[in-house]
Formats: C-alpha cells, structure tokens, sequence
C-alpha cells in the first residue's frame, strides 16, 4: 500500500514559489496552470521536512561543518541506486549544478575556447557559455521518426575538430525530452572526446527519474580514462523537491582538475554549508527511497495518463516519450502556427503556461516543455484546457 499521497492538492500561490510569483512579471493570467518550471507541487519525505523542522526550533542558523555521516549518505545513495561507488576525495559541494557548471568552464576553457552543448538542451548551459565569453558550438539533436532525439557522431565529431572544442557540457537524462542515452551511445561520445582531449561535465541531475522499463548508465561507468577527465553533477535538489535549499554535490575524481575546480571556488568565494540543505540532503539519501519509489510510480502514470488523453482527444499533439526526469516534450506544430503564436494561444487562450520550446535553442521550434510534477487532477485539467482551446480553432 501506498504510503505517500501524490493527488493531494498544495496551493503554492503564496508561497514564493516563482511558479506563480513569476506571472505577473511575465504578465501571465493569474488563473493559468503553471507547468513550466522545473520543480514539483509535491511535498518532499516527511523525514525531510522533519529535520527541516527541527532546524528551526534549535534556531540557530551558523555555520556548518560537514560529518563523516553525510558523505556516508551520499556515498550509499549512490552505490545502491546507481551502482557507482563514489569517493569522498572526489566530492566538492557547491550550491547547484549550473553554479558547478560555470565554475568548470572557468576552471579547464579560456575565454573564445569552443564549449559544445546538445540543443535543445536547458537554456542555463547556454547563457552560463555566453556569460564567460565562451564560444557556443551547438549540436543539434536529430529526431527519429519516434520522435526521439538522437545524435549525429559524425557530425559531432566533425564539429568538434573544426571548431576546436575545449569541453562537452553533456545533459543525462536530457532536458528536455526525457531522453536516456544508452551505454552504447555514451561510449561514443566518450571516444570522440578522448580523441581530441575534450573535458566533459555531465549534468546527472534527473539520474533518480528513471521511469519503469528503463535503465540509466553512470557516465563515470562508461569509460576511466574519459573519467579522468570529467566533472560529474549530482544533487538532490530535483529528486526530492529541495531545489531551494542550494547543493549540489560534484564528482571530480581527477586531482588536478579538481584543484582547478577549487581554486575557481576560492577565487569568487563560493560557500556551500547552509546546514539546513546538509541535514535535509543526509535525510533524503538515507530515508527517501520509498518516496521516491512511490513517485517514480506516480510520474509513470501522469505519462500514461498525457499519451492517452492525446490519442484520444489531441492527435494533433505528439508526445515525444520519456525515458525519465518529469518534463515532457509536445510537438504543437499540426496546429500551424509559429512558437510565439502556439505560446500566446496556449497561456491565453487554454491557460497552461509551459516553457517554450525555442527557449531551449535549436530543435525547439513550434515544441513546449511541460512538468508532469503535480497531481494527476492538475495535469488532466490542463490537458481538458489545451483540448478545449483546440476545439474552439475550428468553430
């Protein structure tokens, strides 16, 4: 039976969430549906919540020293969900995953070196390039007749020698998409890089949204060369809605570049010990699975629920099918209109705010991003939305 209600409604409206703080600087209806960014309406383990609690009623709030226990929870997390038997030396925390990314690109590439990234892709990984001067080369993913994103390694590679690339920034799971990148092709890409030495930072952070039927491969697992020269992301901000809290915890098992990483810390004198996000980190990794297992269960059934609905009511929609993370990608283009056009229809006319897809770069034309974190109820009524606003194009 199950223990943790994933139905139950949470009004978030004044709660600071920038799902619904945001309308108003982005002048969105106030009775629209937030499905865009990428956070959930559900409540984290209750053994979170307790030590988050507890924290407060100690009410003191210095700084923290880090325990042989949290790297202990860490550590167990790791090897029991992922197979991967991380070492303490290897960790650097920071206060999340693109906070890590672009002290990585100022740590190995100079300002003008080529950083690749796989568009569409979180739109951070871009902004983090441009923000330090760093030249975009863009992979666009192919799409199979599925609708699944694939890639080129030809044309990977062809890029990367041409335009001298320095650093892959690799998203896995990818986001958006929900795509899982086998074993077969993560040691592609791991071939390419060690020919022409291209560090990598992978950015695990939806490893734990593994849908049922499928399996995800550690990048550390594919290859110990290219490990030597790859900075690993994790975090449980995702995983167990904790995003707020900022922490990341980051996997640099070559000592050299992690000395490059550190000293990138020291230099804009980044700190992450905020002892609330370390109790509630140690109490997620030690006491979560069962919620998260609840969940992973819950999410299956909102994309059961979304390919369903649009087979029966909303051909025109494609779903592209997600291997993990909760963010699915719809293909608006049988509509025949632009992006700009679908994101004005769909917010002002079906009052479902999503992130559109141009936001995520190349591939992302006339496609939105939409989080499946939230009650089934939520997302059946958004669906309801978009199908009625559909309906009323043709009378």
């Amino acid at each position: 039976m199950a223990e943790y209600n994933f139905d139950e409604y949470i009004d978030r409206t004044r709660s600071n969430s920038i799902k619904h703080a945001f309308k108003k600087e982005y002048q969105v209806p106030e009775d629209v549906i937030p499905l865009w960014v990428a956070d959930m309406d559900f409540r984290s383990p209750k053994e979170v919540c307790s030590v988050i609690a507890e924290a407060g009623r100690f009410g003191i709030f210095g700084y923290a020293g880090v325990h042989a226990d949290y790297f202990q929870a860490v550590h167990d997390w790791m090897l029991k969900r992922h197979g991967w038997d991380v070492k303490e030396e290897w960790m650097v925390r920071i206060p999340g995953v693109v906070c890590a990314i672009a002290t990585a690109v100022r740590a190995l590439t100079q300002e003008g070196n080529g950083v690749m990234i796989m568009q569409p892709v979180y739109h951070p990984f871009k902004n983090v390039l441009t923000a330090n001067n760093r030249k975009v080369v863009t992979h666009c993913l192919k799409t199979e007749e599925n609708k699944r994103f694939y890639i080129d390694f030809q044309e990977m590679e062809q890029q990367i020698t041409e335009e001298q690339v320095k650093m892959l920034v690799l998203c896995t799971p990818h986001n958006p998409g929900g795509r899982i990148w086998s074993e077969e092709e993560l040691k592609k890409i791991a071939d390419i890089c060690l020919r022409h030495h291209v560090y990598v930072v992978a950015d695990e952070i939806h490893h734990d949204f593994i849908l049922p039927g499928h399996t995800f491969t550690e990048w550390a697992s594919v290859s110990e060369e290219m490990t030597q020269l790859s900075i690993i992301c994790t975090a449980p901000s995702k995983t167990f809605n904790i995003a707020g809290l900022g922490l990341s915890n980051i996997f640099i098992p070559n000592e050299d570049i992690r000395r490059e990483f550190e000293k990138e810390i020291s230099r804009a004198s980044i700190e992450a010990s905020n002892v609330i996000a370390l109790n509630a980190c140690k109490a997620a990794y030690t006491f979560g699975e069962q919620w998260l297992d609840e969940l992973l269960e819950y999410l299956n059934g909102n994309v059961a629920l979304v390919r369903e609905f649009l087979k029966e009511n909303l051909p025109q929609v494609k779903l592209m099918e997600p291997d993990g993370t909760y963010l699915i990608w719809l293909d608006f283009s049988a509509l025949g209109m632009d992006s700009d056009a679908l994101e004005e229809f769909l917010v002002q006319k079906a009052k479902v705010w999503m992130n559109k897809g141009t936001v995520f770069g190349e591939g992302g034309e006339c496609c939105f991003r939409m989080n499946l974190g939230s009650p089934r109820a939520v997302i059946r009524q958004a669906l309801e939305q978009i199908k009625s606003a559909v309906d009323a194009l043709s009378l």
